[in-house]
């Protein structure tokens, strides 16, 4: 597995990059936005630590980017009190954020954290839990990770196509945030409700109006979904 630091300050890249490298993974670096976009382009990486703030380049503008095309995993570093940016580039699709100053060892948590989610999800571990779900139009694959409405791709980040998943694989059943991000970020996940939140109304922009199946919100609790005549 390689990941791509994308970070201004040299001193990042040399811790992280000697943890990293402990977990048997490979790692590439970037020390701009501009550059960021170069090396992601050209090394393919399957994980991204992309700081928020940097020259040429915002973190927020690199994140913007490449989710044109891709849904690799992208870890945001930001530092304290940056909250609005923050939420911000998780709206535009970052899967997690850390915030400076951190541990080199919380970043490889977080690393390994994403790739069990997504290898459990994709692998089936539970047999009873069917890979692919279908409601009118609307098909959710994690083998995959594709999601489809009419047969139509869409464009999904990992962490969105789990979290739809888990709500559309027991409808009408309700979730509160802190099972969500127990669930679908993992147990060891540091960050709050909000970023449910935000990922919801990220799926609910992507997905279209139907009459037959929504997300529902139930004010003071959490989330489920609804097969039946209800609106997003």
């Amino acid at each position: 597995m390689k990941v791509l630091i994308c970070d201004d300050q040299p001193m990042i890249h040399e811790t992280l990059r000697e943890y990293i490298l402990s977990e048997g993974f490979e790692c590439v670096s970037a020390y701009d936005g501009e550059e960021s976009l170069e090396v992601w382009k050209a090394e393919n990486p399957d994980m991204i630590i992309l700081d928020l703030m940097m020259p040429k380049k915002s973190g927020i503008d690199v994140c913007r980017e490449i989710r044109k095309t891709s849904t690799v995993p992208i870890i945001m570093l930001t530092a304290k009190g940056e909250e609005i940016d923050r939420i911000l580039g998780l709206e535009l699709g970052a899967d997690d954020y850390i915030v400076k100053p951190f541990s080199p060892r919380e970043v490889v948590a977080r690393i390994k954290v994403i790739l069990r989610r997504m290898n459990d999800f994709a692998n089936g571990m539970n047999d009873r839990v069917e890979k692919e779900l279908t409601f009118d139009k609307l098909t959710i694959n994690l083998s995959s990770y594709d999601v489809r409405v009419d047969g139509e791709p869409l464009t999904f980040t990992p962490k969105e196509v789990e979290l739809l998943y888990k709500l559309a694989s027991t409808p009408g059943r309700v979730y509160n945030r802190e099972q969500l991000l127990s669930d679908v970020w993992g147990y060891d996940y540091y960050g709050d409700s909000r970023v449910v939140d935000t990922l919801i109304k990220r799926i609910r922009s992507k997905l279209p109006d139907n009459e037959n199946w929504s997300i529902k919100s139930i004010y003071g609790v959490g989330y489920k979904f609804e097969v039946g005549n209800s609106s997003l």
